[in-house]
């Protein structure tokens, strides 16, 4: 064999390995001084003499919750308290439920700039059967930023194609992804597709319409021969996976970039007759009386945006909340998609009480109102008996940039409050000490 050439080949499988390596590197080094998982809740725990906003109970004085086994068993203002409990003294202090991110790459993406970080997109346009959870990195840095910031549930959702998968609800804190996966398959992405190109468009659309044609007729097909009154039909787990959504079981997120695709949007899906939240920001104000009459919920991203067209006003982005909420379309607030960026999404819900929206409806735009149009009212969203103790306590309003969270629970745990933004801040921090020697 010549030896130049097998260096060659070993240099150039030694480039190939590179990113790989790269990343191994950085996630080994991450683990040293990463955040650890919190414990299951060991006993009672009653937060006492705080104020309470509970979102759907109005705010209680001087209150008290109490959660045990990770679920909330008492609030008001002279609840029992278990003997055994651990109280906590917040006076002064306020509590309020977990924030819901919406829609984020949070645990699907690390470093952009290398592959083998990123697992957001898989081959092909129509992947129904995809399951974001099973690509979700609990290990990721960015996943304490957000929870100490008060995102204590994240919908992690992939991307790519015009039917990208299923997104699903993640506790963003522990050590599996089974462990924090609070719902799975919450809805069916849908990335309606670009109208700015004839051509393309109808060849996209008429790809969803196939594949939606196709996953009725294997519907039908299953059903008959459960019933025996057909021949075997094998499984095929694009088309089962799209059941829920025909049988209207699941709803889907259909992603609209401007007004003529959400007018598309609408009409597509009422015809094919199926319970549609809309995704995006741009343009909703325009057609806010007819979401509000067809009962269209809306889950809104980038609040905070510059003006998408030359005549639009600075606040044009900024406003939209107001305008949905004062023609009574039920909608959430989701902020930035990006995993890096997504403790940003109380600045979103801010943003739009600073432009008129009101300061209750902000706060629920990333509470309960998000947790309603997203499935999953019944464990987090809220304040209440039953309900996880996923709750936050604060020194104030915690959409103001200067509040801080002093401590978040997910399901009763006490989450470890560090994370990367702090350790580089006590980093440099500790140089900038040293260097005053």
């Amino acid at each position: 064999m010549n030896p130049n050439k097998s260096n060659c080949i070993l240099t150039q499988c030694f480039a190939l390995m590179k990113p790989a390596l790269l990343m191994l590197s950085v996630l080994i080094a991450g683990q040293a001084a990463a955040h650890t998982p919190a414990p299951p809740q060991q006993r009672p725990i009653a937060i006492v003499n705080a104020t309470i906003h509970t979102l759907t109970q109005g705010v209680i004085e001087e209150g008290t919750v109490v959660f045990d086994n990770g679920r909330i068993t008492a609030v008001g203002t002279n609840p029992s308290i278990p003997a055994d409990a651990e109280v906590i003294d917040a006076s002064g202090k306020y509590v309020y439920p977990g924030f819901i991110h919406g829609r984020t790459t949070l645990g699907l993406t690390e470093i952009g700039r290398i592959a083998v970080g990123t697992d957001l997109n898989e081959l092909g346009n129509i992947n129904p059967n995809i399951r974001a959870q099973v690509a979700f990195h609990p290990a990721s840095e960015h996943i304490p930023v957000a929870a100490v910031n008060g995102i204590l549930t994240a919908v992690s959702t992939p991307s790519g194609g015009t039917i990208p998968g299923k997104p699903a609800a993640m506790m963003t804190d522990g050590f599996t992804w089974e462990q924090m996966t609070l719902k799975e398959g919450i809805g069916l992405s849908i990335d309606w597709p670009s109208m700015n190109n004839t051509d393309n468009y109808l060849k996209a659309l008429a790809e969803l319409q196939q594949a939606f044609d196709k996953a009725r007729r294997y519907k039908q097909a299953r059903e008959a021969m459960e019933a025996g009154q057909a021949v075997f039909h094998p499984t095929d787990v694009r088309w089962e996976a799209m059941i829920p959504v025909l049988n209207r079981e699941m709803p889907v997120f259909i992603s609209a970039g401007e007004v003529r695709q959400i007018q598309a949007a609408i009409s597509w899906g009422e015809k094919e007759g199926l319970d549609m939240v809309l995704v995006g920001s741009r343009d909703m104000d325009l057609v806010a009386g007819q979401l509000a009459e067809k009962g269209i919920p809306v889950m809104l991203s980038n609040v905070i945006s510059g003006p998408a067209r030359q005549w639009e006003g600075y606040g044009q982005f900024y406003s939209i909340p107001k305008v949905l909420h004062e023609a009574g379309v039920h909608f959430m607030i989701a902020g930035d998609a990006s995993a890096a960026y997504a403790y940003r999404l109380p600045h979103h819900a801010a943003a739009a009480v600073a432009f008129g929206l009101p300061e209750e409806e902000g706060l629920k735009s990333v509470t309960i109102n998000a947790a309603r149009i997203l499935g999953i009212d019944d464990r987090v969203g809220s304040i209440e008996p039953g309900k996880d103790a996923t709750l936050m306590i604060t020194d104030g309003n915690p959409l103001e940039l200067w509040t801080s969270k002093e401590q978040v629970f997910i399901q009763g745990r006490r989450i470890d409050m560090t994370d990367k933004h702090k350790r580089l801040f006590e980093r440099y921090m500790e140089k900038h000490r040293q260097e005053q020697l």
